[in-house]
């Protein structure tokens, strides 16, 4: 069981005990040269609660070929603050074999309970009334591999909801979003808008390896999660009595215009109304977890402004530590 997690740094970095000794999921590796002449291993450590940048300096030779990333290993370290912000020191690394790692540390969780969120899932399809979409999506539901799948695939490598029910969380939070605004468009086709909100990652499930670190499979790399969920949607269509050619068509660009713009991988630009909502729902939620999830990897920072956000290609500022009476910033800063 490991003691020391990324989401403590900010406190060892504050603390005179600030050595360790622990097991971490080697993110990336990378050796680099020193400004002095050598090398030196520029790493990201993760595990459950986030990642963390760290540095090794010394004995590089002595532990360079031991390891590679996606192994997990033990590190011996201690924490300090470069530009404020908490990194680790690495003194010794070491493999940790894999039959003796239990994973459930190291990747990182939905803190959501996954039942509970497949249930309201469920809910939302429940309510679309077309039969040929409610039986399409019936056919995804009760495909229980595709399900197991769904309940656990994060949404993105990196980028948004980057964890094991990622997915889930994402396109429950997209659900909610299609509620309100459809709702609001009356012109909007809520029961292809709510498939399309329930299909359009789906691919992701075989776009995504997410056994022991995230990353992308054959498949992913060639294909893609769009093509890879059309063909996933066709062959559950053909399995259908009476599926309409045109809806099967508006479905197919809905899924494939969801990015909304040629440079962002989508081959068809949202034509329809429901295809142009669903994009704009999947950006902003997209965007705003973004936002959440730096501001919570950063908590323990200090100031109000983040670190540079490659998603936003920006750096962000935390209103709630910007509006903090300087009485309180003052107090904390002392503690």
């Amino acid at each position: 069981m490991k003691d020391f997690y990324i989401a403590d740094a900010g406190k060892r970095a504050d603390d005179a005990r600030g050595k360790f000794q622990s097991t971490f999921l080697v993110v990336s590796k990378q050796l680099r040269p020193k400004k002095s002449g050598g090398d030196f291993l520029a790493l990201v450590l993760g595990d459950r609660t986030g990642t963390l940048e760290a540095k090794m300096w010394d004995n590089i030779a002595q532990f360079d070929k031991g390891f590679q990333a996606d192994d997990v290993v033990a590190v011996k370290g201690y924490v300090n603050r470069f530009n404020g912000r908490p990194q680790i020191i690495v003194e010794s690394i070491v493999r940790v074999e894999p039959d003796k790692v239990d994973f459930g540390d190291f990747l990182p969780k939905t803190t959501k309970d996954i039942d509970e969120m497949w249930g309201q899932l469920l809910g939302y399809l429940g309510q679309i009334e077309n039969p040929h979409l409610r039986g399409l999506v019936e056919a995804f539901v009760n495909d229980e591999a595709i399900a197991a799948s769904y309940r656990l695939a994060p949404a993105a490598k990196t980028m948004h909801h980057a964890f094991i029910g990622g997915l889930l969380e994402h396109v429950l939070s997209l659900m909610g979003l299609c509620e309100a605004t459809s709702a609001h468009y009356p012109q909007v086709d809520r029961d292809l808008l709510y498939t399309g909100a329930f299909l359009h990652d789906i691919g992701k499930i075989h776009e995504l390896s997410y056994a022991r670190s995230f990353g992308y499979t054959t498949a992913g790399q060639l294909l893609g999660h769009m093509v890879i969920e059309l063909g996933m949607v066709a062959e559950k269509i053909r399995g259908l009595e009476g599926f309409p050619a045109e809806l099967k068509i508006l479905l197919e660009h809905v899924l494939i215009s969801h990015h909304g713009a040629y440079e962002f991988g989508s081959p068809k630009l949202p034509m329809c109304p429901e295809a142009l909502l669903l994009h704009y729902l999947d950006d902003l939620d997209s965007k705003m977890e973004s936002m959440r999830a730096q501001f919570a990897r950063e908590a323990d920072n200090g100031g109000p402004w983040t670190s540079y956000n490659p998603a936003l290609a920006r750096p962000l500022l935390n209103p709630r530590k910007y509006l903090e009476p300087e009485g309180a910033k003052a107090e904390a800063a002392g503690e």
